[in-house]
């Protein structure tokens, strides 16, 4: 914004929050009167709507946040926003913040909309606003450079796979294959990096599944919604303030075993919610699933023992209750030009007593390549 210094624009923000009054045209050319600053209408206008801004949605964010296929939206501090629209990281240059104080009033203004604390005291959040937008804030000086904001859009509808195999991102073949796992009520999970796509393919596969089933959903966050006429969430809750009130996903887990699912869905195993997990889809529970961040299929194995052990399981049961429960896995991969696709679908079997990934098809950049 060409106009005044930043200095000033937080001037004029102080005295009209001291007397509460909101930004309008009128009250921003009184506060500048006041501060003994002349400056045109057209630079009101500007301070006006950087204050309005400020106050409504992600402020000067939030038209970032609306654009069709944006996944997520990234502030360095004050030197960068980052946004990432389905091809990959770009570097915003349209929207810049004038100053660090700025960028740490907006998270702290976030993470006030998501009922979490941010301060010197508490210097991160982990929360959710409420248009569903997953919100991540670390506050300087233990983000170094300056208040780091990480911003992920949940996806505002659900692709269908007939879509997804359109759009390149599921070869036939493997469209073909995710079909009859579903159809047969095999148990999987869907494997992958930050930002893959695994919540958007197992909402996909998830709308396969016959209506005359029900679903049930645990989450630690409310991303997984799709298009099917009997599905039953379950989302877990941080500590409040004062460090009470949590809930977590192994008692959801729980709590859903008890609901007669006929499809039980993790979204994200992360933790001792694997113990439940893996019970429940031995325990006459078919076609359960959910998903797991690994960078490849073969990572899952160590990746489950971990969590696993963790919990307080020994090791060859981790290995022999997920060779019990899992039939196959599919790992969905982003390419270097930033687009994801699914790029592996592999059977779950047995090698000297732990379970093994073997891989039924393996694509690259839509074509069939394996095994």
């Amino acid at each position: 914004m060409s106009g005044p210094p930043a200095e000033v624009v937080d001037r004029v923000r102080r005295r009209l929050a001291g007397r509460g009054v909101e930004p309008t045209p009128h009250s921003v050319a009184e506060a500048l009167r006041a501060e003994g600053q002349l400056w045109g209408t057209t630079t009101v206008l500007a301070i006006v709507d950087r204050l309005r801004g400020e106050a409504l949605g992600a402020g000067v964010l939030q038209p970032l946040l609306d654009a069709p296929g944006v996944t997520d939206v990234l502030v360095n501090g004050s030197d960068g926003v980052y946004v990432d629209d389905g091809t990959g990281l770009r570097r915003c240059d349209e929207i810049d913040f004038p100053d660090e104080p700025t960028v740490r009033r907006l998270a702290q203004r976030l993470a006030a909309a998501t009922g979490r604390r941010l301060d010197d005291a508490s210097p991160w959040v982990d929360g959710r606003l409420p248009d569903g937008t997953r919100l991540h804030a670390v506050l300087a000086p233990i983000a170094r450079g300056g208040t780091v904001i990480s911003l992920r859009v949940p996806p505002r509808r659900v692709l269908p796979l007939d879509e997804l195999e359109r759009r390149g991102a599921v070869a036939a073949p493997v469209a073909a294959l995710l079909r009859e796992l579903v159809d047969r009520r095999r148990s999987f999970l869907v494997t992958g990096g930050t930002g893959s796509g695994k919540t958007t393919v197992l909402s996909a596969l998830l709308e396969l599944v016959p209506a005359t089933e029900r679903i049930v959903i645990v989450e630690d966050s409310d991303e997984l919604r799709p298009d099917h006429p009997h599905v039953v969430g379950l989302v877990a809750r941080p500590a409040n303030v004062e460090g009470a009130g949590a809930v977590g996903l192994r008692d959801l887990v729980r709590q859903a075993l008890r609901m007669r699912p006929d499809r039980l869905v993790v979204g994200e195993v992360r933790g001792a919610e694997v113990v439940e997990l893996l019970a429940a889809l031995n325990t006459g529970h078919e076609g359960g699933c959910g998903t797991v961040h690994v960078n490849a299929p073969e990572d899952l194995p160590a990746r489950l023992e971990a969590l696993g052990v963790a919990a307080g399981l020994a090791r060859d049961a981790v290995h022999a209750q997920a060779v019990a429960a899992i039939d196959a896995v599919v790992h969905v991969a982003r390419r270097r030009d930033g687009r994801r696709e699914v790029a592996a679908v592999a059977e779950v079997g047995s090698g000297d007593g732990r379970l093994a990934i073997r891989p039924r098809l393996i694509v690259d950049h839509g074509r069939v390549v394996g095994p």
